[in-house]
């Protein structure tokens, strides 16, 4: 796709995200999408699958700028340093702060809306094609390779996990976090899920 539809079908994704969030999955529907993005019904199918995948963009632009943090992992790091240097400076901008605030919410409805669990999964699959390179890419092996594509899925899962917990606890608990919690939570959850020695410096 080029830009400008990535562009489009991002902010599809916001209004259908808004409109889940408020109405639920079951009171939302393909209209409506439509109609708070000013775009045509038949628009909107041609960009999506169905309404759930509508929140698949929103998804993607949250979870992969994470795993584009961990593209750029100093093979000299390890995997807490550079969690701290990534996440504990990081300065989004207005629309990424936003974005951020409508996954967690989104992420918070999913033990009441398991037709939105499709999505979410969907996203973290091409999370963890991203990823899979980047464990290759540490380890000068091949991405292709069984062990590496194992290591890659059962990280991605455990990142899942974390951002799955945080946020139903945050929006339906009102637990607080910090972003000294969120970086302690996913150092260990990553470093627990790897299977290969991805986590400490790696000097080769």
């Amino acid at each position: 796709m080029g830009i400008l539809q990535d562009e489009a079908r991002l902010e599809v994704s916001r209004h259908a995200a808004r409109l889940f969030v408020e109405r639920g999955i079951s009171g939302t529907s393909g209209d409506d999408i439509a109609a708070a993005a000013g775009l045509s019904k038949r628009t909107v199918w041609r960009y999506f699958r169905n309404k759930e995948s509508c929140v698949e963009p929103l998804f993607d632009a949250t979870s992969l700028r994470f795993i584009g943090m961990l593209r750029n992992w100093p093979r000299a790091e390890s995997i807490e340093t550079w969690l701290q240097t990534c996440l504990g400076s990081e300065q989004r901008l207005p629309a990424e702060l936003s974005d951020d605030v409508l996954a967690v919410r989104l992420l918070a409805l999913l033990p009441d809306e398991p037709a939105l669990r499709c999505a979410w999964l969907m996203s973290s699959q091409r999370g963890e094609e991203q990823l899979a390179a980047i464990v290759a890419e540490r380890l000068e092996r091949s991405p292709r390779d069984i062990e590496v594509r194992l290591c890659a899925a059962t990280v991605m899962a455990a990142i899942r996990v974390v951002d799955e917990s945080i946020s139903i606890a945050a929006v339906r608990h009102h637990q607080a976090f910090t972003i000294q919690d969120v970086i302690d939570r996913l150092a260990r959850a990553i470093r627990a899920a790897s299977t290969l020695p991805i986590c400490d410096p790696v000097i080769g």
